[in-house]
């Protein structure tokens, strides 16, 4: 793990009408773990050790979704892709192996391209379990409110009880 602040990148993105997003940023580590360290299994380990259960291994969807009942950590334990943060008007992002995605719970993000051996690893904090919601009318304003009881992690995925998420979440 790096840790280190010259690695980390905070994005914001406000409500656009059809995805909430989150007044949280979405905190960007570019190289928690060296690029020819990443693994699936170097993902999962980080983020177990840090508190956040590692759930799966596969892709991001290819559609704008967001999560109303848990944050999520993205770890790209293989491969490169384009990822679109904050829903259509959001903003475009590359990402490769060894950077972590943290997303607050509401932020929308959609895979735009990816390299043939893209693999994510997907984590939670611990106890929230995740929905896909796709900013379709009548998700609203009910995805707002489970949004908003969606509790702060008490830990970081990349860093711990010492790390970014808490300090700029808080």
């Amino acid at each position: 793990m790096s840790g280190n602040l010259a690695h980390l990148s905070l994005e914001f993105f406000t409500d656009d009408g059809r995805f909430a997003n989150s007044r949280q940023p979405v905190v960007i580590y570019r190289l928690a773990l060296a690029s020819d360290a990443a693994s699936a299994e170097a993902m999962e380990q980080l983020f177990d050790a840090n508190g956040w259960p590692s759930q799966w291994r596969s892709g991001v969807h290819d559609f704008h979704h967001y999560h109303s009942t848990a944050h999520e950590a993205l770890g790209i334990a293989r491969g490169s892709a384009r990822l679109m943060l904050g829903g259509p008007a959001g903003r475009e992002f590359a990402v490769s192996a060894g950077d972590v995605v943290v997303l607050p719970a509401g932020t929308a993000h959609r895979r735009l391209s990816a390299s043939d051996d893209f693999l994510v690893v997907g984590a939670y904090p611990p106890g929230q379990d995740w929905d896909l919601l796709r900013g379709e009318a009548g998700e609203r304003p009910a995805a707002d409110e489970r949004i908003a009881a969606v509790p702060l992690p008490v830990t970081d995925p990349v860093g711990g009880a010492g790390g970014a998420v808490l300090e700029k979440w808080a």
